[in-house]
């Protein structure tokens, strides 16, 4: 972790009513159309069920992505989301169960950034998609400074994460569901940054999109091999 004068203190794990909620839609809702429709695949080491809080960091290529993103962590994942997805039937439910936080798209959020700091001190993960927006590549293109900055103000690492496919599956204006494969590959821990100012955040922010863009394209994986999503 950074050198921060506000790091949150460790929480074992999020609350029972929380984890039960995101376990009963994980086994009973997500992880099946995870393995069995998309024949889902998880690479890489998830977090620590009791481990420290991260900062997760990934791609965006379509509305799949968040449920699917927490599925694979195992363990309880607060989203920054855009808040038009609260309200699409079915999903507005998953992703609320799920934990995600609403976020106003082209605004610095200020109270969605609390909350999410809020989430971590509680002992969740916390998820941030790079670029803010679905990418038609499924590649990181812009990346943006809220989670770093949301990093550094907790002092919590960034975890860097790929999803491959998710684009491809549903694509941004599609009516309807492919059934491609989809991979998701967690990479190694970032340090939150150590300053606020505009060159750390650009940088922290470059990397994290260099390392998932190198995920995506075939880069090798930390540590054991890959661990099939359960």
């Amino acid at each position: 972790m950074g050198d921060n004068s506000n790091l949150l203190p460790p929480a074992p794990a999020a609350p029972r009513g929380a984890r039960t909620s995101y376990w009963l839609l994980r086994t009973l809702v997500v992880n099946p159309i995870f393995r069995l429709v998309f024949h889902g695949r998880v690479e890489g080491r998830p977090p620590a069920y009791r481990g420290n809080p991260y900062v997760v960091v990934a791609n965006h290529g379509s509305d799949l992505d968040p449920p699917l993103l927490s599925c694979a962590m195992g363990r309880p994942v607060s989203f920054m989301a855009k808040q038009e997805l609260f309200h699409v039937p079915l999903l507005a439910p998953l992703i609320r169960g799920l934990g995600a936080v609403p976020v106003r798209r082209g605004h610095v959020d200020r109270r969605a950034l609390d909350r999410c700091l809020a989430q971590l001190q509680r002992g969740w993960l916390v998820g941030v998609f790079l670029d803010g927006t679905r990418s038609p590549t499924g590649m990181v293109e812009r990346p943006r400074h809220g989670a770093a900055l949301l990093a550094q103000r907790s002092g919590c690492p960034l975890l860097p994460v790929a999803i491959l496919n998710s684009h491809r599956a549903l694509s941004r204006g599609s009516m309807g569901l492919k059934l491609v494969p989809i991979t998701i590959r967690i990479g190694t821990p970032i340090p939150a940054p150590a300053s606020r100012d505009r060159q750390t955040m650009e940088a922290t922010s470059q990397r994290c999109a260099a390392v998932i863009n190198g995920l995506l394209t075939g880069a090798p994986l930390p540590g054991s091999g890959p661990e099939q999503a359960s």
